[in-house]
């Protein structure tokens, strides 16, 4: 068995790590062969935030700090970057607390304590963001930091007290030189492949392959078509972790530059399959402003950092925020066998429940968001507003000519097995006049499209009334006669003014 040492910066110096197994994640590297308690175990599904850390990584010469959950992060993934935790902020403030830390302490913004540290970890990520471009957060920019972040205890308002102080106190910053000489180093060791003994199963090793060119990342899967693909590792984490899944072999795509590209072409925007949620999501909104309450709600900063767009499509989950949104801007997927490249509507990438047309071997390389002079909106209905899995989410978008509707598409989530467009709603308005008639044939088409379930996250009777409702809300905001804005149709824009 031949294998690479993981290696990564850590509390100061580079580590190696040879034992872990591929799986293993950073939380319990931390804890248990670290010995780094500080970060929590909570959720251990990258839901409450208490084992939030910062992973530092090169962008070009500049290091880049983002917040990720530990919990559902695989060791391996570390490899070639640098982590920052709770233990490291007192050592940046010379032995005294830092000023993230003492600013918690003023403010009372710790009751039990226990998700203190992830709540630390995210606002020192904050504070250096800001630092650097010598700026200050408003509350709500505190707040959208802090929404992978959840307290039971004290409350949001003492907390986001500390996130305002941390930038009265005296400045204390993160000497990046010796981070970005280390991270320099360890981008000339090479492609890792890592290999570790299965614990389960004896005399089985696994292993960790991190390709670093599209095209060997083509030839290792097919050449090994049934090797897990991992992209930001928020789904298979919890594979592992809640539903305790062999998942074999990796193949890693963290490490492709070709996958991170993102650019405006002539044909439209190009999202690689290795964009990072946020990045992906923040593009988008560049294009269409309206899609930047879904951005925000998209599960929370620490995911968005470390998940993939296109990780999220290929996944197919029913419920998955990015699919009604790319088919609502008729996005096309491109897939990749070997040397061979082929494009498809994303309409057409899903057969069935948690099924899709890639191929043994094939993988997707990215998505293509054609240019488009539609307006878009995107609504997400879920119980909590921030960081929740959606009940349903819509992707909406019209063009009108005249008052007619010329062009539509209207894709939902959560009301099928699949993310699907709604076409007798969409027959119900092309051609049609833009007026409330209109969109009421449309609300009676959406039970010919759909025939929602019931879950715990909402009944059949309330997917497919709130879907409805959606449509209204679409045509108050778009319809040529006053429309209405955002904020107007909004329940929580609602609230916000009335101060509740």
């Amino acid at each position: 068995m031949t294998s690479q040492p993981i290696r990564f910066f850590h509390r100061g110096q580079i580590v190696q790590v040879t034992d872990a197994h591929p799986t293993r994640s950073v939380l319990d590297w931390l804890r248990e062969d670290a010995h780094c308690q500080g970060t929590k175990e909570g959720c251990n599904e990258g839901d409450c935030g208490a084992c939030t850390v910062v992973v530092g990584e090169l962008d070009h010469d500049t290091l880049k700090l983002l917040t990720v959950n530990a919990c559902i992060q695989f060791v391996p993934t570390l490899d070639g970057k640098a982590l920052f935790t709770v233990e490291d902020l007192k050592r940046l403030g010379g032995g005294a607390l830092h000023p993230t830390q003492q600013a918690l302490v003023e403010c009372h913004g710790s009751q039990c304590g226990f998700c203190t540290p992830g709540f630390a970890m995210s606002l020192w990520s904050t504070y250096e963001r800001h630092q650097a471009c010598g700026t200050r957060p408003t509350r709500q920019g505190l707040a959208d930091d802090l929404s992978g972040n959840l307290c039971r205890c004290t409350g949001y308002r003492p907390i986001l007290d500390a996130g305002e102080r941390m930038f009265e106190l005296p400045a204390v910053r993160l000497d990046e030189a010796p981070v970005v000489a280390a991270l320099k180093s360890l981008a000339n060791v090479g492609v890792l492949d890592y290999a570790a003994p299965n614990p389960q199963a004896e005399g089985r090793v696994d292993r960790f392959h991190a390709p670093t060119t599209v095209g060997a990342l083509a030839a290792l899967l097919a050449s090994r078509p049934d090797a897990r693909i991992l992209a930001g590792n928020t789904d298979v984490g919890l594979w592992v972790n809640k539903q305790f899944r062999d998942v074999g072999d990796l193949v890693w795509i963290g490490r492709v530059p070709e996958l991170k590209r993102l650019e405006a072409t002539a044909e439209g925007l190009y999202i690689g399959a290795g964009v990072s949620l946020e990045d992906a999501w923040r593009a988008l909104v560049e294009r269409h402003p309206a899609l930047t309450d879904v951005w925000l709600r998209f599960a929370s900063p620490p995911i968005r950092h470390a998940g993939t767009m296109g990780g999220n499509v290929a996944n197919g989950s029913p419920i998955g925020d990015s699919p009604p949104v790319l088919m609502a801007l008729d996005a096309a997927i491109e897939l990749r066998l070997g040397d061979r490249v082929r494009r498809m509507p994303l309409t057409d990438f899903y057969l069935g429940y948690l099924k899709n047309a890639l191929e043994p071997g094939e993988f997707v390389q990215g998505l293509v968001v054609p240019h488009t002079h539609a307006q878009v909106r995107a609504y997400k209905v879920s119980k909590r507003y921030d960081s929740d899995i959606s009940a349903l989410c819509a992707g909406l978008a019209i063009r009108l000519e005249g008052g007619v509707v010329s062009n539509v598409r209207i894709a939902f989530g959560g009301m099928a097995a699949v993310v699907k467009r709604a076409a007798a709603a969409e027959a119900a308005v092309l051609g049609q006049p833009w007026t409330e008639a209109t969109v009421q044939a449309a609300q009676a088409a959406l039970a010919t499209d759909f025939t929602p379930m019931t879950d715990l996250r909402a009944s059949s009777t309330y997917r497919m009334t709130v879907a409805q409702n959606l449509l209204k809300r679409w045509w108050l905001e778009t319809r040529e006669d006053e429309p209405l804005a955002s904020t107007a149709t909004s329940v929580f824009a609602s609230m916000e003014r009335e101060g509740a």
